[in-house]
């Protein structure tokens, strides 16, 4: 049915239908009609207010037959009236709230607030007042503000702890005929601490035997508590007793439970009981219930001790005994007691507990406990043996008592001293006299009453060593020195030194130990420069790239000085110009010397003398293929010998010997005529004649000159001396 809300009725419109009337605006057409005839307006549906408060329109009257409008156009509002057709609501029920028990009336749990929906401007349909429909006497609301307060004095959890109040919303201001609705809040006391502990019973007694083990839990006692967590918690504590040395008292914090443990063995022949009291009291007090208490209980526990058959008691807890090495088998160790400790006071027999192989290095007796060895021992392989004796008694071999038993391996001299590890010892070439190379130790496998102080001496059997000399440091180290100045790799390139080395013990033992000795070339400042002759390039820090630049050098000058030599042939000159000009001539050759090596491979001896002419010498570089018959000269004939003859038989000699290379030599004659008055202005003897010429510069020419340094440094070092 269409409901009439307003009527349009316009001047200009006489009754005859020629006046139309048009509604536009909200909800025009849809929810509000107008009869264009005359002008009512009905709506089609019911109107919510909550959902729209009011709607704008618009009407206008215009003539049915020209459609202009007859009057201007028309705005009016419809505003939803309020009815009440909304129930309170509790938008965030149910409520789940915690009040600590025992606290005052009216104190604040929750405030709840409900919403209505209706207008609360118009009339009282949005009005809530609020009630307890569930939980009293215990709980109130205010109607006003919703707030739940208590109201009860002292409520006691432990007495009640849960409760559910239903608090409903009723709107009209609770007159009848209002809208209601209800929630549900769930309260929850929490616990405090207004209960103080207590033991169910003042006195208790607890059966502990003898055979108790020290540290071991012998029994539990509990004093309740009606409160919950924290408020629960327990601290036991042995407040007197004559058994308060005895035992301990400790509390799980799980169980609240007192734990009891023993801290002393017990013995039932020596005390039968023991009194603890015992308290237990609240860790967490609550000052505001103190009036309650006191929050601690006392009760008292009566422990009596049980007789037990107990296995025998050993006189010790443990042994320490000693026996020395290489002691015969039977050699009595040591000794060990035990002892029934029951009335009965039982026979006690021995025995070790072989567990391990070591045990079965020692026996002992059944009866008396004696330990003797089984074996014969060295202190160095084992300096300590462990073992476990036993004890039971005759009548009863299952019962068993242990006890450990430390067995030290006491030391005897039956281990020479020796070197303490493998000695490099380098000697340099240019060594002085006194020079200390190498410090040497040594070691022994004894103790330090066996061992060291060492004592070293050289073994040198009935020769003294005329190289090295041996220095004791005093410090169970000693000193090798050199004896002599200078050592060649030519010459001797390892030294062998044996070395005598004694220890302290009573008797002395000594052992023999060979050092090996190694010449070396040493820079000046000592640093060992090498100590093989094939290493002396190397020693030079030449490269890979270096000695193939150098080879190379070598072959070029090689090819050059062959083709020079084969130059020289085909014109040669004699050396000495003409009989009556006989003197020393210089003649230069660009070919480096091979130092040492020219003085191994030519023996120029026999060419200073020419006494000592009489037998060819034939070079030492160059096998020969057809060996000469020496000739002999009598020795009349090499006195009156002519230099100049002298030398052209020389070079006879050389150019028929097969065995010269196919090259020119210089051969050198360090010797002047008879003739010559003038003293000798050769060189070659210049070496034994003194001078004050500083060769300290030489070493300053590089490695190609180190030796030549060497030489002259010692040349100095010995004109100092």
């Amino acid at each position: 049915s269409f409901q009439l809300l307003q009527m349009l009725h316009s001047n200009s419109d006489k009754g005859d239908g020629s006046v139309k009337y048009i509604l536009t605006g909200e909800g025009a057409g849809t929810i509000f009609i107008i009869d264009d005839t005359t002008g009512d307006i009905h709506s089609t549906k019911s109107l919510d207010r909550e959902q729209k408060t009011h709607y704008v329109l618009h009407a206008q009257a215009i003539d049915r037959r020209t459609n202009k409008p007859l009057e201007p156009e028309s705005e009016f509002i419809i505003k939803v009236q309020d009815i009440n057709d909304n129930a309170p609501k509790f938008t965030d029920g149910p409520y789940i709230v915690t009040v600590p028990e025992m606290s005052e009336m009216g104190t604040s749990v929750l405030q709840v607030t409900a919403t209505d929906a209706d207008d609360p401007t118009y009339g009282n349909s949005a009005r809530v007042v609020y009630s307890i429909l569930q939980g009293q006497p215990y709980f109130s609301v205010d109607p006003k503000t919703g707030v739940i307060r208590t109201a009860l004095h002292n409520m006691d959890r432990e007495a009640r702890e849960h409760y559910s109040v239903v608090v409903q919303a009723k709107d009209m201001a609770g007159q009848v005929g209002g809208l209601s609705g209800s929630t549900t809040v769930n309260i929850t006391l929490t616990d405090v601490n207004d209960n103080p502990p207590r033991f169910p019973q003042k006195h208790y007694q607890l059966y502990v035997p003898e055979s108790a083990q020290v540290g071991s839990a012998v029994g539990k006692i509990k004093a309740n508590d009606a409160d919950a967590g924290s408020n629960a918690d327990m601290k036991y504590t042995i407040i007197n007793g004559d058994g308060s040395g005895m035992f301990s008292i400790s509390t799980d914090k799980e169980t609240r439970e007192g734990i009891i443990s023993l801290k002393k063995p017990l013995n039932y022949e020596k005390k039968k009981s023991y009194t603890l009291n015992i308290e237990g009291a609240n860790t967490h007090l609550d000052f505001r219930f103190s009036h309650l208490g006191p929050f601690k209980d006392v009760t008292m526990l009566k422990i009596i001790v049980g007789d037990v058959d107990e296995p025998p008691l050993f006189s010790m807890p443990s042994y320490v005994m000693e026996v020395y090495e290489n002691a015969k088998i039977g050699t009595v160790v040591g000794t060990v007691a035990a002892q029934d400790p029951d009335s009965t006071n039982s026979l006690v027999r021995y025995f070790i507990d072989h567990n391990t192989e070591e045990d079965r290095y020692f026996i002992i007796d059944a009866n008396t406990g004696t330990i003797k060895t089984a074996k014969i021992f060295d202190r160095e392989e084992t300096p300590w043996y462990n073992i476990t004796v036993a004890a039971s008694e005759i009548d009863n071999l299952g019962l068993l008592s242990h006890v450990p038993v430390d067995i030290r391996i006491l030391d005897v001299n039956d281990n020479p001293p020796e070197l303490a590890r493998e000695y490099d010892v380098v000697v340099c070439e240019n060594a002085k006299p006194g020079q200390v190379i190498q410090t040497v130790s040594a070691t022994d496998k004894d103790n330090s009453a066996n061992g060291p102080r060492f004592h070293y001496s050289l073994d040198e059997g009935l020769s003294l060593n005329p190289n090295f000399t041996l220095r004791n440091n005093e410090d169970n180290t000693a000193s090798i020195l050199t004896r002599r100045r200078r050592f060649s790799r030519t010459t001797q390139d390892v030294y062998y030194l044996p070395i005598l080395i004694s220890d302290s013990g009573i008797p002395s033992l000594s052992s023999s130990s060979t050092l090996t000795i190694r010449v070396c070339a040493c820079e000046r400042d000592g640093r060992v420069r090498t100590c093989h002759a094939e290493a002396f390039l190397s020693s030079a820090g030449l490269s890979t790239g270096a000695l193939i630049a150098i080879l190379l050098c070598v072959i070029i000058l090689l090819a050059i000085v062959v083709l020079f030599i084969t130059l020289r042939r085909s014109k040669k000159e004699p050396l000495i110009i003409s009989e009556e000009d006989v003197r020393e001539n210089v003649v230069t050759y660009d070919d480096e010397g091979g130092g040492e090596e020219d003085t191994e491979a030519f023996d120029i001896t026999a060419l200073r003398n020419p006494s000592a002419a009489e037998e060819l010498k034939y070079r030492r570089d160059v096998r020969p293929d057809v060996m000469h018959t020496p000739r002999h000269q009598p020795s009349s004939s090499l006195n009156s010998i002519d230099v100049h003859e002298f030398i052209k038989q020389r070079l006879a000699e050389a150019d028929l010997d097969p065995s010269v290379p196919p090259y020119d030599s210089i051969q050198t004659y360090a010797y002047e005529g008879h003739r010559s008055e003038a003293g000798s202005i050769s060189s070659l003897d210049s070496v034994t004649t003194h001078s004050d010429q500083d060769y300290n510069y030489l070493g300053d020419w590089g490695p190609e000159f180190k030796k030549l340094a060497e030489l002259y440094g010692e040349i100095e070092s010995e004109r100092t001396t």
